[in-house]
């Protein structure tokens, strides 16, 4: 199982945003995640597609863009426009999954589905089919810098054994309190991907050094068949 990280661009220094982009692009990392939040599904309010084209503009890495936001389907074809390479849906905001994926697919783009701590693996049992990546919320959404809620390690398991089952390449990623003291564990439960903010942007040691830690931490732990 390959060790996949993903820098939140949350936890970046807006007034510099290029420079930061560029920073962990330059430094190890395998994709640049971007949370676009609504103020309506979750607590807080951050990018719309204007700041996916200038991060595009700032990078090649693949651009993972998470959907935090109600109705997400009237807003796809903008966000890909603007040069994301995959969507992340939230089942909780998507009364007609399927669908929805198939509409990110048709987009030409890679789909994935994401569910709240408090979210049941068996809502989206039916679809992983139908996704590329699932992404465990291991903190309440809506905010940088929170503690990992302990329970969702339990789900991040669930779900690869799952993955397993099904036997398709389909990515398990985890986002929420992922730093050097909680990847291990996660690694060890099953996921392949880590959604990284504050551990990484914030990091006094810089980003180079905060990506490689984070890398190596989840390797040494990291779940086997």
């Amino acid at each position: 199982m390959t060790v996949h990280i993903a820098p939140s661009i949350l936890a970046a220094d807006f007034t510099k945003l290029g420079e930061e982009v560029r920073a962990v692009s330059e430094n190890g990392a395998d994709s640049i995640h971007i949370d676009v939040m609504d103020g309506h599904f979750v607590p807080n309010l951050t990018f719309g597609a204007p700041i996916i084209s200038a991060v595009r503009r700032a990078t090649t890495l693949p651009l993972d863009v998470h959907l935090m936001i109600e109705q997400p389907e009237r807003y796809l074809e903008q966000f890909v426009q603007a040069g994301a390479d995959m969507l992340t849906v939230h089942v909780e905001t998507c009364p007609h999954l399927h669908r929805t994926l198939q509409a990110i697919h048709d987009l030409g783009v890679r789909a994935g589905v994401a569910l709240n701590p408090h979210t049941p693996f068996e809502l989206i049992r039916e679809i992983l089919p139908d996704v590329e990546r699932v992404l465990v919320m291991t903190v309440n959404p809506g905010f940088g810098g929170q503690r990992l809620i302990p329970r969702t390690l339990n789900k991040v398991a669930q779900i690869r054994t799952a993955i397993a089952a099904l036997g398709q390449p389909i990515e398990l990623g985890v986002d929420g309190g992922v730093d050097c003291s909680t990847i291990g564990e996660l690694a060890h439960s099953g996921a392949d991907v880590f959604v990284a903010g504050s551990a990484i942007f914030g990091a006094a040691e810089g980003v180079a050094a905060a990506i490689a830690a984070l890398r190596a931490a989840a390797a040494r732990d990291r779940h086997t068949v």
